[in-house]
């Protein structure tokens, strides 16, 4: 039986995808009045920081170009980029890869420790699935602002 943080993460991954898919190349890198990023940043944030997160959780190694730390770890910013950042096609198929990674794990992986706990700010996970439960909630508020974006663009 699939368990339900298991399930949720492949539903959220698929509204993410679903929501970018509609979304014209040429709208990927505007940033609308008061954000600091844009939909493409937001996107490779949460390619990013999932990539980092099951490595944390499950020991995965990382499955994205090393380049992505420097365009999308949190604190950088469009502005500040000096190489192409990928297209919305490449994100799309690194957000799928990562969707097909979850279909791997197990509800038994979730209750595994850590091997040290993971601390962020005030919070600490010592579990992979509370660690992975936190990632869902990161994603959700990434496309709760790539959705505010893709409204003020249009």
């Amino acid at each position: 039986m699939e368990h339900s943080i298991l399930h949720t993460g492949k539903v959220l991954r698929q509204l993410t995808i679903g929501q970018l898919q509609n979304v014209p190349e040429a709208q990927m890198d505007i940033q609308p009045e008061g954000f600091r990023n844009t939909v493409r940043w937001n996107i490779g944030h949460i390619v990013y920081w999932f990539d980092k997160y099951a490595s944390l959780s499950f020991g995965s190694p990382s499955a994205i170009p090393s380049h992505y730390e420097t365009l999308f770890n949190s604190g950088t910013k469009p502005s500040d980029w000096t190489v192409i950042p990928p297209s919305k096609e490449e994100l799309i198929g690194r957000l799928a890869e990562q969707l097909s990674r979850l279909a791997e794990w197990t509800p038994q992986m979730l209750e595994e420790k850590l091997p040290s706990p993971f601390e962020m700010g005030p919070f600490q996970f010592v579990t992979a699935g509370e660690l992975f439960n936190f990632a869902l909630i990161h994603e959700a508020l990434h496309l709760g602002v790539l959705s505010s974006q893709l409204k003020l663009i249009k």
